[in-house]
Order: C-alpha cells, then structure tokens, then sequence
C-alpha cells in the first residue's frame, strides 16, 4: 500500500488483505470500515475491482502504473507510488476539495493489489511512455 494514506486506512487494507488471503473474501465488518473511512468510493471501488477493471502495467525497468476501466467506459492511469489519478473525481473532490482521501479508482487499485484481482500487463519501455504521453495529451 502508500504510506500517503492515513494509518487507519493503511491497516484496514492490511487487514482485508490478510483476511483475504485466509477465506477468499471480505468480511461484513471490514467492508462496514471501508464504506466508513472511504465514504461514497468504497462501493463503487469494490464493484470496479469484482469486475476485473484494474490492470498493473509493467515494463522491464520495474517501472509501474496501473489502468482503471471505469465504469464510464473510460481508461485512468493511477499511480499508487504518488497516490494519484487522472480521473476529474481526484482532481475535484481530493486535490480541490478535500472531500475524499482517494477516488473509486484509486481504492479499486489498493483493494485489487490486496484480493489479488489486477489483471497484468507487460509492456515495453516504448509503450509504457505512449501511455504516459496519451495521459499528458488528454489533460492538456
């Protein structure tokens, strides 16, 4: 996970992880602590994470970023090193507002690393660049 998140959150994905790991799913309660802490994106994180809509891009440097279908049917690129998204969610509602720790994207990422769920994807140091360049072109 990303030391950025506050230790509460950081120990409640620890602890869906280990339960995970142990029975295959999420208890009630920990999911009651994540709609709690995550507020309006833990549903629609953990819909985007049964869905398989989290892919962990790597290159052979080790280089890592991870693409989220969302349910839009649009492509974001996050960053869990930097805890960041391209989604405008992140941008409003975390950067601006300060509303949210995290968009659904981005718990989607946390909570897939934790059950296990990204998809992967190998790619070139060429393609990995593309993507990274597609993101700047979209924001500009």
């Amino acid at each position: 996970m990303d030391s950025t998140l506050p230790a509460v959150a950081e120990e409640l994905l620890k602890e869906i992880k280990k339960a995970f790991q142990e029975t295959s799913h999420v208890p009630d309660e920990l999911l009651l602590g994540l709609k709690f802490i995550f507020g309006p994106s833990a549903v629609p994180a953990l819909d985007l994470v049964d869905q398989r809509s989290v892919t962990r891009v790597t290159s052979p440097s080790g280089r890592t970023l991870y693409q989220v279908l969302g349910s839009s049917g649009k492509l974001y690129t996050c960053y869990s090193s930097c805890h960041f998204c391209t989604c405008p969610a992140f941008g409003f509602s975390v950067l601006q507002k300060s509303e949210s720790l995290l968009c659904k994207h981005i718990l989607a990422v946390y909570l897939s690393q934790a059950m296990g769920a990204c998809q992967e994807l190998s790619v070139s140091e060429e393609q990995l660049t593309s993507i990274l360049l597609a993101e700047e072109e979209d924001e500009g």
